[in-house]
């Protein structure tokens, strides 16, 4: 894929260079989705860590794809998706894309970029012969499922929590 800019934002593949950079903004979306709801799960004293050394081993998988938007020398966001088949062996196997994680930098939303990431990382689905991609959003990040109903997205399932005493 070749790099795509957005205002003085460029969007490329991640490098193992961009990866401290990549897991501090994967700390901040996890800090930002626990400050809207505190029931979700809790960044671990080594979370940061692990999460680098799990992007850095998805930059070599041909099923992975890990795209950064870089401004001015700073990576401000990034997306990762991941090429799987989501359905038990129960149903009609259909491989599909899975966008696992997206952040844009406080100070750079509002900009395109995310919408940028979002599009970068579905022409890579369409590339492999996908014929949809799905994500995850936090019931309660009503910015977020306001930027996914407007990028086309619609709910297909709703996960559900009841709380044990």
């Amino acid at each position: 894929m070749d790099a795509v800019a957005v205002a003085e934002v460029v969007i490329r593949q991640a490098r193992a260079a961009d990866i401290e950079a990549v897991a501090r903004l994967w700390q901040a979306l996890v800090e930002h989705h626990r400050g809207l709801d505190a029931s979700l799960p809790e960044l671990s004293p080594l979370g940061m860590l692990r999460y680098a050394r799990r992007l850095e081993d998805q930059l070599d998988n041909p099923m992975a794809r890990v795209l950064v938007a870089e401004a001015a020398g700073e990576i401000v966001g990034y997306v990762l998706g991941v090429v799987v088949d989501l359905a038990p062996e129960m149903f009609a196997q259909e491989p599909s894309g899975f966008l696992a994680d997206i952040y844009v930098a406080e100070a750079w939303r509002r900009g395109g970029i995310g919408r940028a990431l979002v599009q970068a990382l579905a022409e890579w689905f369409r590339e492999r012969g996908l014929r949809y991609y799905e994500w995850h959003a936090a019931a309660r990040n009503s910015a977020a499922l306001a930027f996914w109903r407007g990028a086309g997205g619609r709910e297909v399932m709703v996960r559900m929590r009841a709380e044990l005493d």
